[in-house]
């Protein structure tokens, strides 16, 4: 995965999907809390990111930026993170690096000064020489990144390319688990790191066939960009949850106006961002499938159990390990808050009574296999005359399960609690008002 952050650029990337670049400069770098000459370099350094990454461009290479994002937006089925992590997780030195120790350790397996000795003479003179500290910090990252692995025997331990499962596979093989991935990783979550093992077995596959390319047998369109973006987070908090770790990031709410601040290091320039610094214990990562976002559910120090949406996290820090029993504890807590929780509502709990009527006669009864697969723990029971059926579930307040409610259409009637059956009277009155002959 990435070694560097990029919270800036994932916003930013973000804001110009969902606003198709309707926004001026200026209205730009005020949402994101940034000063319009932040928004010009980030502007130039994605344009040199898709110069360099994304091969399919139109032939008119002095369009705008937006115009780029919105032609791959519609012609690409390649998620807008991808390229992020392909051309921006490293810096240009450590990519320069990496690459030349790579290279080296293709031909025979090296040790630390013998990686360090080919690195040196091989760098371009523009750039610093590494001393056997960073060598040895970038072979840590390889090797914890499964890229390289080290060679039994004695010290000085030696390195070699890890790549045993591609070279072991035939032609055949190697095909069904490119598919087998490429599937996976447009329909599973998540999803991102199978876009990277996709494309390194493509180039494996390309390789081995001298260049000659493939017909894709699969084509897939993705829609999720939020989601994806997100996932830039999730393997940080998932590893922070399994080492019992606290994080601290700024924070961004939805209802905040702006969504990233910049570090500010120069105390000249310093000014106070809209976003709250938060340390919390991460307990778990939920996804909501309906929206396609990301949430973190963690225990803050002062307020208990709190939720926040990934696509609000910047500048993410690892904290200090919590006791065994501390997050155990703290886990319970959760997991009893959550018990009658549609997704991630903890507040009270109220009975919802639904009345779901059947499709006509001969058709499938697809209205009750569809509650009976998605109804979670509520129960079904038959009425009488076979026209119906009641759902009943003790939930966490109506918010979260309203939207699976609604889209049932005329197929159901709430009938408990009345609040419920109130709010869906007038959303259907709207509604209808929509539809009225002008």
């Amino acid at each position: 995965m990435a070694k560097e952050s990029f919270d800036k650029e994932i916003q930013f990337l973000r804001m110009l999907v969902l606003t198709s670049g309707a926004y001026s400069r200026q209205q730009f770098a005020d949402r994101l809390g940034i000063s319009v000459h932040t928004f010009d370099k980030t502007i130039k350094r994605l344009k040199e990111v898709v110069s360099s990454v994304q091969r399919g461009l139109p032939e008119e290479q002095s369009k705008e930026f937006a115009e780029t994002i919105r032609y791959h937006y519609l012609d690409s089925s390649d998620p807008m993170l991808l390229f992020l992590f392909r051309a921006k997780s490293l810096k240009e030195s450590e990519s320069q690096r990496l690459s030349l120790l790579l290279a080296a350790l293709h031909e025979k397996p090296l040790t630390a000064m013998e990686l360090l000795d080919a690195c040196c003479s091989a760098l371009p003179a523009s750039l610093a020489l590494p001393d056997e500290k960073t060598i040895r910090a970038d072979l840590k990252y390889l090797e914890q990144v499964g890229v390289i692995k080290k060679t039994e025997g004695p010290r000085p331990y030696r390195y070699r390319i890890h790549n045993d499962l591609a070279r072991e596979l035939s032609a055949d093989e190697l095909n069904d688990l490119y598919d087998f991935v490429d599937i996976m990783a447009n329909t599973q979550l998540p999803s991102l790191q199978g876009y990277l093992l996709r494309d390194g077995l493509k180039k494996h596959r390309s390789r081995l066939r001298g260049g000659e390319p493939s017909i894709e047998p699969f084509i897939y369109k993705y829609h999720y960009y939020s989601r994806i973006l997100d996932e830039a987070h999730l393997f940080a908090l998932l590893g922070a949850i399994r080492a019992r770790q606290t994080v601290g990031f700024l924070y961004f709410s939805p209802k905040k106006e702006t969504s990233y601040a910049s570090k500010n290091t120069n105390p000249l320039f310093e000014r106070d961002t809209e976003g709250k610094q938060e340390t919390v214990l991460p307990l778990k990562i939920v996804y909501d499938h309906q929206y396609g976002r990301w949430y973190l559910l963690g225990h803050h120090h002062r307020h208990g159990i709190k939720k926040y949406r990934l696509e609000g996290l910047t500048q993410i820090d690892e904290g200090e390990s919590v006791s065994e029993e501390r997050f155990a504890e703290n886990r319970a807590l959760l997991e009893l808050r959550l018990k009658h929780s549609w997704l991630i509502d903890t507040g009270r709990a109220v009975k919802v009574r639904i009345r779901f009527f059947n499709p006509g006669p001969g058709i499938p009864n697809f209205v009750k296999e569809r509650v009976l697969l998605q109804g979670q723990w509520g129960t079904v029971e038959d009425e009488e005359g076979g026209d119906s059926f009641l759902y009943e579930i003790d939930v966490n307040g109506t918010t979260e399960i309203k939207p699976w409610i609604r889209s049932f259409g005329s197929s159901c009637e709430v009938l408990a609690p009345p609040g419920l059956r109130q709010e869906m009277i007038e959303e259907w009155k709207e509604i209808k008002a929509y539809y009225e002959s002008v």
